[in-house]
């Protein structure tokens, strides 16, 4: 059993919080929003904290899962010189820290760096499944960071995660995230343009669903989001405010390593769009709205 501590209890940290508690480890959590520690509390029985630096006191690693990169320099450095708050002012020289936020290559490159100076191992450990998948203790998991430290942690992030995958040095993990939410984007708008395209054509759009997901068009999004988007169903799953957020980093990577994503900034600009006209709550898969 290890000592660990879980900060940021959204919709993915909360069941990844739980799913470590259920391994046999005692786990203490932190979120803003104290009722929401307190129920999770009362659904897992571990333990609370108030601040980022109470739950990570005397923690063997410390896990976060939170919005985006301000959201964890505040959690692990605190809001600002002298803050002590932060979790890393009170984590132990041995420890580490494994970061499941969607954040910047970047934020965690510098993590690392403040870690180092603290004999702090970080780990940069984005998750991919959404909230099904989190739920469900089934996410990727991909890594970047020193192989001891990811080989250390391994068998923790399998209490939440089907596959855990070592990509490389700092920031690594994150890079690949973005790759993976490239993907996403470029399946999500070819799969709402055929949808429209069958709809407007008057077919059948259930038959022809059953008809091409056994083929070459077959993906994850065609079997777990088709069906809801022929329906124009999107109050569930990843809310597309956080791809706006994702797509945005990966462009100002590319810009960065001289990649070009053509598909990827059109579609940036359609989620945006869709969040400006109030959509942002509601699942990737909204892009079908567009063509309506």
């Amino acid at each position: 059993m290890a000592k660990l501590a879980f900060l940021g209890l959204g919709v993915m940290g909360y069941p990844m919080a739980g799913h470590l508690q259920a391994g046999g480890h005692e786990v203490t959590v932190y979120n803003r929003t104290t009722q929401k520690a307190e129920a999770w509390v009362k659904q897992h029985k571990g333990a609370m904290a108030t601040t980022p630096a109470e739950a990570a006191k005397n923690a063997e690693v410390v896990f976060a899962c939170v919005g985006a990169d301000r959201d964890v320099f505040a959690v692990t450095l605190g809001e600002g010189e002298g803050d002590k708050s932060g979790a890393f002012s009170a984590m132990a020289r041995g420890s580490i820290f494994v970061d499941n936020t969607t954040a910047s290559a970047e934020a965690a490159r510098r993590l690392y760096a403040r870690g180092s100076e603290k004999g702090i191992g970080v780990v940069d450990a984005p998750v991919s499944g959404g909230q099904a998948g989190a739920e469900g203790g089934k996410l990727t998991v991909m890594c970047g960071g020193d192989a001891e430290m990811v080989k250390r942690v391994k068998p923790l992030m399998e209490c939440y995660a089907a596959k855990v995958v070592h990509i490389g040095n700092s920031g690594s993990g994150q890079l690949a995230k973005m790759v993976n939410q490239i993907c996403i984007a470029g399946v999500l708008q070819g799969l709402a343009e055929a949808i429209h395209f069958g709809q407007s054509a008057n077919l059948d759009i259930a038959k022809v669903l059953e008809a091409v997901s056994g083929g070459a068009a077959q993906s994850w999004q065609m079997n777990n989001r088709a069906r809801t988007m022929a329906a124009n169903e999107f109050d569930f799953g990843f809310a597309l405010d956080w791809m706006v957020k994702d797509l945005t980093m990966c462009l100002e990577e590319a810009a960065k390593n001289g990649s070009s994503l053509p598909v990827t900034a059109l579609v940036g600009q359609y989620y945006r769009q869709l969040k400006e006209r109030g959509y942002g709550r509601e699942d990737t898969s909204a892009l079908i709205r567009l063509l309506r």
